[in-house]
């Protein structure tokens, strides 16, 4: 996301404790689609705690802040709020790239997806972009004045259940790899997702790339950029995806089914 997209939303009176450490390749990391996540979580946040503690206002806007303004003088808090968190998102997100194992990769971009995070006094977990905004959200919302929700008592029977989840998740990321390269076998069966990797190899911005056009041109020949025959491509490729991931989910099941029955059956003996 270019800066003239997120210039408009903040104000030159950003707190540095806010925008602390936030580097330009941190920023260059949000997308519009975490822009829009974050803006949509941080009202969601901020209705529902107004709405539980009745301040919630009838134009739906978040009234909790210091003093009675928003920070940044916005009718609506929730706006401040994203404004910070977008920020805080864009730090954490950039630490935990740089410090943080790939956990494992997106099966259509082949790009990261999942890191497994180690904090400093807990087990390891992994997380995605969705859970880091969550935390951005949460951490900016404190700081404009909105209490963090008490954390719901976990039973025995729950941790238990998360452990077995975490445990689960863990092997599985391990296993990514292999698990892609059984799915994908020689890549005879998926021609067009096979050309539209190749051609997204040769080049480091993807976002420019046009990967379904070069890939039309060099199927069908004719004009770059034909609308009939990129049509064909992306709907072949998304074909072809679906089947790779049906086949990446059929491999995880078995291998997550065969290690709970080869647990039972060392319980048993």
């Amino acid at each position: 996301m270019s800066n003239s997209f997120i210039s408009s939303f903040f104000s030159r009176d950003i707190p540095s404790v806010v925008a602390e450490a936030v580097t330009a390749e941190d920023m260059a990391r949000v997308t519009e689609a975490d822009w829009v996540a974050i803006v949509e979580h941080a009202h969601r946040y901020c209705w529902k705690a107004d709405s539980a503690r009745s301040r919630k206002r009838a134009d739906r806007s978040a009234t909790i802040a210091r003093d009675g303004r928003g920070i940044y003088g916005s009718d609506d808090v929730s706006d401040d709020i994203a404004q910070d968190a977008v920020l805080i998102f864009a730090r954490r997100f950039g630490m935990i790239i740089r410090g943080c194992v790939v956990a494992s990769v997106d099966v259509a971009t082949r790009e990261p997806d999942q890191w497994r995070y180690q904090p400093r006094n807990g087990e390891m977990f992994l997380v995605d972009r969705a859970l880091i905004r969550q935390w951005a959200v949460g951490d900016a919302a404190k700081r404009n004045g909105y209490r963090p929700g008490k954390p719901e008592a976990a039973t025995p029977d729950v941790a238990e259940q998360q452990a077995k989840h975490l445990a689960a998740s863990t092997f599985l990321a391990a296993m990514s790899e292999v698990i892609f390269d059984a799915a994908w076998g020689d890549g005879r069966e998926f021609p067009t997702l096979q050309k539209v990797m190749d051609v997204a190899n040769q080049d480091d911005d993807l976002g420019r790339t046009g990967m379904f056009a070069t890939v039309a041109q060099q199927t069908y020949g004719g004009k770059y950029g034909s609308r009939r025959s990129v049509i064909k491509v992306r709907d072949a490729a998304h074909a072809e995806a679906r089947e790779l991931t049906e086949r990446c989910d059929a491999i995880r099941d078995e291998l997550t089914h065969r290690d709970q029955a080869r647990k039972r059956l060392t319980a048993d003996d």
